[in-house]
């Protein structure tokens, strides 16, 4: 299970760090990723940590937005600077136990959380 929170309103230019606890799976062996979906739009990709703490980000976010993890509290983070009104979406955490490649298809995650609203208003 996993349980992503964080999200809010925030201005732009401001910044947000969203959390997603996992429960009942090995984490730390998991590549744990983020998604989004804005209104109107489908679900994309935006950021992967894989185990071995190496990163992957959608070029929309690359410089502004970070993944990170810590495998002793379960947990992911994606640390979010220099928002923008096009970040306006409900952002999800998903997670991914195999694979020696970046995924960013949704088919490739097998677990996801529930999702947490952010809006970034101009």
């Amino acid at each position: 299970q996993l349980q992503a929170y964080g999200g809010g309103l925030v201005q732009a230019g401001g910044s947000l760090r969203l959390s997603c606890a996992a429960s009942g799976l090995t984490f730390s062996i998991y590549t744990m990723a983020w998604f989004r979906q804005g209104p109107g739009k489908e679900r994309e990709f935006v950021a992967a940590i894989r185990r071995s703490d190496s990163t992957y980000y959608a070029d929309s976010v690359k410089g502004r937005f970070t993944i990170s993890r810590d495998n002793a509290k379960n947990t992911v983070y994606l640390q979010m600077n220099s928002l923008k009104p096009e970040d306006t979406a409900v952002y999800y955490c998903a997670a991914r136990r195999f694979g020696s490649t970046w995924y960013e298809a949704t088919s490739e995650y097998g677990y996801w959380g529930q999702g947490t609203q952010v809006t970034v208003s101009s």
